[in-house]
């Protein structure tokens, strides 16, 4: 399930502890330094757009993030998304299970006509997570950081 991710969440996991009344994965979710920037993405989305940023909870534990990663399209209203799972949650499906429930949200949300996302063309598990919920991969780009990506896309 997902579960709004707020300030004091974020700053719960920067720390290593689990947002209450939660518990941590035996794995981070992420490294502190990618935690603080995700949080200070989703306080800057967040300003224009809100909900921007959702724990992946199974089970009382926080698995992963998901969020959005810049703000809602103004031309297209869509809305760019990027997800992350505690390693040791791999292969378990909470990626898939956490983008099926955001596409339920935004299918409600008459504000996002679609949402987009960009995966390696290294990660097959994250490309498949997209596919299986309905995503089109609809280009390729290069990245200065991440290197050659997938372009993804979800009309709603």
């Amino acid at each position: 399930m997902l579960i709004e991710a707020k300030p004091d969440d974020f700053a719960a996991l920067i720390r290593g502890q689990a947002p209450a009344p939660y518990r941590l994965a035996d794995s981070a979710v992420a490294p502190p330094e990618v935690l603080d920037m995700l949080a200070k993405l989703a306080d800057h989305i967040a300003a224009v757009f809100s909900p921007s940023a959702w724990m992946m909870v199974e089970d009382g534990e926080v698995v992963g993030l998901i969020s959005s990663v810049q703000p809602l399209g103004a031309a297209d209203r869509s809305l760019m998304i990027g997800y992350g799972v505690a390693p040791t949650r791999w292969g378990r499906g909470a990626a898939t299970r956490a983008v099926a429930d955001l596409v339920a949200w935004a299918r409600g949300d008459d504000r996002v006509l679609a949402l987009t996302a960009e995966t390696s063309v290294d990660n097959p598990a994250s490309q498949a997570v997209l596919a299986r919920n309905g995503f089109l991969a609809v280009g390729e780009r290069e990245d200065s950081e991440d290197g050659p990506l997938i372009v993804w896309r979800l009309e709603l």
